[in-house]
């Protein structure tokens, strides 16, 4: 059998795994083992011990749990929820007010955490019931809060570029960096359409009644102190990291205390609290670490048979595909992925045979710029496939933790705007690549 042949049979495999409801890591791992031990006898045993140990031994890995530890205690302490409290007041007033408030929400929420589920379940439980109660249009919220949770996946501390730097071998310091201007920027993006959106039809995303918004000066601002304590730990963070102070697993440990130390001063630590914390913590860490060492055992077993190179030369050669036509077309292979299945399955199934041809790819840039800007346009393309129809992931999540009045139409209708939203930056990053790159460019430069 060619290896061409056998790459497919691989690959198909896999698939086939996948969609039978086996667990990711199980499914990878178990095609990666059996096709490593059938191609090399037993001394293919050894393809994912060596993966192991590449794993154990890559430091940057520390700030995983790190990070996942401080979502967590800063989620389950409630401490989130003054962010909440501080919008209502102080955007109340605006048409949309709320809304643009819920999408600012979730920028600090996803650089609290890393993940969009912890930004959908804040946005769900908190705003969701308040924007309802005081006569935002059902679809428009829904819709708002499905897009801003998924900006925990681009801005830093983002877990799915942690995953994507292991499979990549790419510096996580630069790819978090190379995320925070294209993730404002969509942010910013949502906020636009919001006002503009609010500003034509009120009825979307009404203001505040005056009674709500006769609030005393001092409660004012007591709440904006209440509401800044979150940035101020994320500043206390990435601060020292951007100008060189701290390394990475540094900035993650300052990050996890300065959480737990500022519930403790608020009295929102409890015993009960912060074993949950610390469970939720382990569990997530050990998922992510077996994904990344199921990849890293496939992805070796991949190389060994130069399917790589075959699929290389399939596109450039025998299609005679430019590069700019096989990175769209693999952009568009994420879409159609992400209707059915979640952003490590995916960066996981494919990451073996896309990244290594992202890098050999003739873009006009370094090998090392072209691997950053594609996990930032990997990113954002999971972002999209998060909310596109029919399996998308946060469609679903949004039907789970919605109230009975939001149908599944609703969900299906609230989010089509805010994806053409979405492949507008996508196509901006891809067009204008410096978007992404010149923040570690000068960071890291210096």
């Amino acid at each position: 059998m060619s290896y061409e042949m056998i790459a497919l049979l691989m690959f198909s495999s896999m698939m086939l795994m996948l969609l039978t409801g086996q667990r990711v890591f199980g499914a990878i791992g178990g095609i990666a083992a059996i096709a490593a031990i059938a191609l090399w006898g037993t001394g293919g045993g050894d393809i994912p011990f060596s993966a192991a140990m590449k794993l154990m031994k890559w430091y940057p890995l520390l700030t995983l749990p790190m990070f996942i530890f401080m979502g967590y205690v800063l989620s389950e302490t409630k401490i989130a929820d003054d962010l909440y409290k501080m919008f209502h007041v102080w955007m109340g007033p605006l048409n949309g007010g709320l809304a643009i408030g819920t999408i600012f929400l979730m920028v600090l929420v996803s650089a609290m955490n890393g993940l969009s589920v912890a930004g959908m379940a804040i946005g769900a439980t908190i705003a969701l019931p308040e924007l309802l109660k005081r006569g935002y249009d059902k679809r428009m919220v829904t819709g708002v809060i499905q897009a801003g949770s998924s900006l925990g996946i681009l801005v830093p501390p983002s877990v799915v570029l942690v995953l994507y730097a292991m499979i990549a071998r790419a510096p996580v310091g630069q790819l978090w960096l190379a995320g925070i201007i294209p993730g404002l920027m969509m942010a910013a993006f949502f906020v636009i359409y919001i006002a503009i959106r609010c500003k034509f039809q009120p009825h979307l995303g009404p203001a505040l009644p005056k009674e709500e918004r006769q609030v005393d000066a001092a409660e004012k601002y007591r709440l904006l102190l209440s509401g800044i304590l979150p940035v101020a730990i994320f500043a206390a963070m990435m601060v020292p990291f951007v100008m060189g102070k701290t390394s990475l697993v540094e900035s993650s440990a300052i990050g996890a205390l300065t959480a737990l130390v500022a519930s403790i001063v608020k009295r929102r630590m409890t015993l009960p609290i912060l074993v949950s914390c610390l469970k939720q913590t382990l569990g997530i860490s050990c998922m992510f670490m077996w994904i990344i060492l199921a990849a890293l055992g496939f992805g070796a077993v991949f190389d060994g048979l130069g399917a790589v190179k075959a699929i290389e030369n399939l596109f450039t050669e025998q299609l005679g595909l430019s590069p700019w036509m096989i990175l769209i077309l693999m952009q568009i292979s994420f879409l159609v992925m992400g209707t059915f299945l979640d952003d490590t399955a995916m960066l996981v199934i494919v990451a073996p045979l896309y990244v290594p041809l992202v890098g050999t790819l003739d873009l006009g840039m370094p090998r090392n710029e072209v691997l950053i800007w594609y996990g930032v346009l990997y990113t954002i393309t999971t972002q999209i496939a998060y909310m596109t129809p029919p399996f998308g992931y946060n469609l679903f999540l949004m039907r789970a933790m919605a109230p009975k009045e939001i149908t599944m139409r609703d969900i299906y209708a609230s989010i089509t705007p805010f994806v053409l939203v979405m492949v507008t930056a996508l196509a901006i990053v891809m067009t204008f690549p410096q978007i992404a790159l010149w923040l570690p460019d000068y960071v890291y430069g210096r």
